[in-house]
C-alpha cells in the first residue's frame, strides 16, 4: 500500500510541475530599464524596437518562435527581428540573465529593454505589449 501512495505522490508532483511549466511558457515580463548590453546584442539593434531572439543550435521551440517573430516583424512598422545563437556565447546569456531558450528581448534603439518573453511567444499578446513602444 505504501508503494501506491508513493506512486500517487510522484504523479501529483509531476502534474504540478507540468502545469507550472505550461503557465510560464510565453509569459511576457515587462521591463523599462536600460541595461549594459553585450556587444553581440548591441550590434543587432535597429531603429524602432528590435526583437532579439536568443536561441541555441538544437532548440526545437526556437524554430517556432523564429517563425512567429519574423512574421510579426514583417507585418509591423518599426519592429525588427534578429536572432542570436548563444550556443557558443554562454557569457552573453549569463550577462543577460537568460536561463532558457528561446528567450526574446524587446529592445529600443538606445538599448532599453522594454519586455522579455521566456519560451515561444503568443503573437497577439506580444503585439499588444509592444504597441506603446512602436511608432
Amino acid at each position: 500500500m505504501t508503494g501506491v501512495w508513493a506512486l500517487l505522490g510522484a504523479l501529483a508532483v509531476a502534474g504540478a510541475i507540468g502545469v507550472l511549466l505550461k503557465v510560464r511558457e510565453g509569459r511576457i515580463s515587462r521591463r523599462d530599464n536600460t541595461i549594459d548590453l553585450p556587444t553581440p546584442v548591441r550590434d543587432l539593434l535597429a531603429p524602432g524596437v528590435t526583437l532579439v531572439q536568443l536561441s541555441t543550435t538544437f532548440c526545437a521551440p526556437c524554430r517556432h518562435a523564429k517563425v512567429i517573430l519574423r512574421d510579426l516583424a514583417d507585418r509591423t512598422d518599426g519592429l525588427t527581428h534578429a536572432e542570436l545563437d548563444v550556443t557558443n556565447l554562454p557569457d552573453v546569456a549569463a550577462e543577460l540573465g537568460v536561463m532558457r531558450t528561446p528567450t526574446t528581448l524587446a529592445l529600443t534603439a538606445d538599448g532599453t529593454e522594454v519586455l522579455r518573453v521566456g519560451g515561444v511567444p503568443k503573437r497577439d499578446s506580444l503585439l499588444a505589449a509592444l504597441q506603446p513602444h512602436l511608432p
